[in-house]
């Protein structure tokens, strides 16, 4: 059986999240819930449709009244959640491939469901598979509700102050995703100048060589247009990362800390930190450390980074990848938020993005994923231990080693940073040789 993993129920939509499966948690997510309605909105990924008709079968089974948003943003049906304080289940595999799919669940408060919550509906999940069920009733299929795209926009465009982006020309890569219509329409809205890649989803190209999995299409089109900067999202536009005018990638790591830098000197930035997680570059405490702004530093995943934040009082937390978190503007990561609000330093500074972006200086950081058995979790074995142990006492306060188990793919994540690519690869090697004998 799935697991709630660090974002939700994935996996692959055929053999792991079957009609079966989706039915049964759609009935527990609505008893342990006990909600009167539930909100449902999915990416355009080929297998949306029949497991939102399967997660539908399920909460009406259980006298749940269920709305349907169709296609929209993983942050637009947060924010559409804790609009309205209803529930909503979205079906998403993220940056996934299409073939994959999943199922991740916020609150009335439009936020991830805590850890006691998630427990609860496996186990109800768990006591539903294992039953003899009677046939439930035929689905009443609800006709889709009118995404309010007026008020997320308006949302969207509240964090420029009223600013305007007029004389920025921005190429947006929307990963033939959920955001293919919104993200476009957002920046026109903000007054810039916009140029559209991959926004032709068809069921099997979100992700595919595209968006922020794959960012070389943007930085070519950056080049070409001579643009001032590239945003790509990834397939629900919960994360996005830029490129800056010479057709340099910036990552999440350089957004945050430019971000940072600029509220702080604003005065803006609560507590004087932000929350970031054991994976952001070492360049990134370095920069925030000389900039006068502290961290706060949690396991990977973005439901560790949001929790964080609200414990310390924080208002910018986010993640590597560039799912990034702006506490007082919205409860989930949120790719096109977070290009507005880049968008605006430049603007509003009149500055490059690469001098934005130089603020911090990324050490070169090698990233092995070592394929494992299920539930495997090799990387406590003496063998890996010892390997990683040698490393580090290379390395010294020059670097950093790490090793994670994944919590969406049944892999072990090695992370190595030194001063250079040939030091951290060699060393990334050695533990990964470590990892494959054990």
């Amino acid at each position: 059986m799935l697991r709630f993993g660090t974002d939700g129920v994935r996996g692959d939509a055929d053999t792991d999240l079957t009609s079966p499966l989706v039915i049964a948690l759609g009935r527990a997510a609505a008893r342990v819930l006990g909600s009167d309605a539930f909100l449902i909105g999915r990416d355009p990924r080929e297998s949306g449709p029949r497991i939102e008709a399967d997660l539908t079968q399920g909460l009406q089974a259980e006298g749940t009244q269920v709305l349907s948003l169709g296609v929209a943003s993983t942050p637009a049906i947060a924010f559409l959640a804790q609009r309205s304080g209803i529930p909503a289940a979205i079906v998403s595999a993220s940056h996934n491939t299409w073939s994959d799919n999943g199922v991740k669940i916020v609150g009335p408060d439009g936020r991830k469901l805590a850890d006691a919550v998630e427990a609860a509906i496996e186990s109800e999940l768990r006591t539903l598979l294992d039953e003899s069920t009677e046939p439930l009733p035929e689905t009443v299929f609800q006709p889709e509700v009118e995404v309010d795209l007026d008020a997320y926009v308006e949302h969207l465009l509240s964090a420029l102050e009223g600013r305007k982006l007029a004389g920025l020309r921005v190429v947006v890569d929307c990963a033939n995703g959920a955001a293919s219509e919104l993200a476009p329409r957002a920046l026109l809205a903000a007054g810039a100048q916009v140029d559209v890649i991959n926004a032709q989803p068809d069921g099997r190209n979100i992700n595919a060589g595209c968006g922020s999995t794959y960012p070389e299409q943007l930085q070519a089109a950056v080049l070409a247009a001579r643009a001032d900067l590239g945003l790509a999202l990834d397939g629900d536009a919960d994360r996005v990362l830029a490129v800056d005018e010479n057709g340099q990638l910036v990552d999440g790591d350089q957004l945050m800390v430019m971000t940072a830098r600029d509220w702080h000197e604003r005065g803006m930035l609560r507590n004087d930190a932000i929350v970031v997680t054991v994976m952001s570059n070492l360049g990134l405490r370095r920069a925030l450390a000389e900039a006068g702004v502290g961290i706060v530093e949690t396991p990977v995943g973005d439901r560790n980074v949001t929790v964080a934040m609200a414990e310390n009082d924080i208002a910018i937390g986010g993640e590597q990848s560039g799912h990034i978190v702006f506490a007082d503007l919205a409860t989930t990561g949120d790719g096109v938020l977070t290009g507005l609000i880049v968008a605006d330093q430049l603007a509003r500074r009149g500055v490059k993005m690469s001098a934005l972006a130089s603020a911090m200086t990324r050490l070169p950081q090698v990233l092995v994923n070592v394929r494992v058995a299920a539930g495997a979790d090799p990387g406590r074995s003496p063998g890996v231990q010892a390997a990683v142990q040698a490393v580090e006492a290379q390395l010294g306060d020059r670097g950093r080693v790490m090793v994670r188990s994944s919590g969406t793919e049944p892999v072990v994540r090695v992370m190595v940073e030194a001063p250079t690519e040939d030091e951290a690869t060699a060393a990334a090697a050695r533990v990964r040789s470590a990892l494959e004998q054990a």
